[in-house]
């Protein structure tokens, strides 16, 4: 998980300053530090001017980890179905069984056949930017729940006061067509696109723009269906995303930490996490080598 304070660069404060409705220029300095401190108070949270993982969390920018659940002795917990791990994509996929969910692996072969990833280096590079981007996995979707106070203190460019914000409230539908309204080749707030093409996927792909571009790699119209970055193409969006921003020469630079430093600052525009990423890295490159 991140923390961003003052002082701070990158993709991710320019996120965090949209939600709060400052001047989005990626870097987090007193006004950002200010608007956060409000918003902090608004929603319950200590109002120290650090967005730490539950203030990022609650703003809808970065999940928070999920803590595995107990089964008690006398109780006997469901069965997932099992998830199909192919073994004939040329990486030791079995490697990864129980450090990544077997959904994500059963999505490699496909993925690195469509998107170039043809070593274990780069396929451990794009999965520690993967994990670390969607807190391990698990964030495919981006949460617009907000309540009134909420939206004050986060889009308050579009909220200014109580009485819009309450017709908004709870309501993520309504929010998202309007905060992403006329932008990203989206239509105006009327037309929903803000919502139907608000962020999805390991590496959020977000705007109707990069739909469309992602939509010429799958076979399936995901201009028309949206919803399949999450469900079906969660790590393919991401590879995409590698690949159309030329990430795989970077890669293929070796596997030092300066090689990760060079692909997360590609990746958030900055060095936000990068000793988890490193850590990460070493791990999955452990495993498929």
């Amino acid at each position: 998980m991140s923390t961003l304070r003052r002082g701070d660069e990158g993709p991710l404060v320019t996120k965090l300053q949209l939600k709060l409705g400052v001047d989005a220029i990626g870097k987090f300095g007193p006004k950002t530090e200010a608007a956060l401190i409000v918003w902090q108070k608004a929603n319950g949270l200590q109002g120290d001017g650090i967005a730490g993982p539950f203030t990022l969390a609650k703003l809808g920018i970065e999940a928070l980890p999920q803590a595995p659940v107990a089964t008690l002795p006398h109780v006997t917990a469901p069965v997932a179905p099992a998830v199909s791990i192919p073994d004939n994509s040329g990486f030791k996929l079995h490697n990864l069984k129980g450090h990544i969910p077997d959904a994500v692996i059963a999505q490699i072969p496909d993925t690195a056949a469509r998107f170039g990833i043809n070593t274990p280096l780069r396929l451990a590079h794009f999965l520690a930017q993967c994990s670390h981007e969607s807190g391990g996995f698990k964030a495919v979707r981006e949460n617009l729940n907000y309540k009134a106070a909420g939206l004050m203190g986060i889009f308050k460019k579009y909220f200014p006061n109580a009485k819009i914000a309450l017709q908004y409230e709870r309501k993520p539908e309504k929010i998202a067509s309007l905060v992403y309204a006329n932008r990203m080749d989206n239509g105006s707030e009327a037309s929903g696109d803000g919502f139907t093409y608000r962020g999805r996927g390991y590496i959020q792909l977000t705007g109707k723009s990069n739909y469309q571009l992602f939509d010429k790699t799958v076979p399936e119209d995901i201009t028309a269906n949206p919803d399949l970055v999450a469900t079906k193409y969660p790590l393919a969006s991401a590879a995409f995303f590698f690949n159309n921003n030329k990430l795989w020469a970077i890669c293929d630079k070796g596997a030092t930490p300066d090689v990760v430093l060079a692909v997360t600052k590609r990746v958030n525009g900055g060095v936000i996490g990068l000793s988890e990423r490193i850590k990460e890295f070493k791990h999955y490159y452990h495993l498929l080598s």
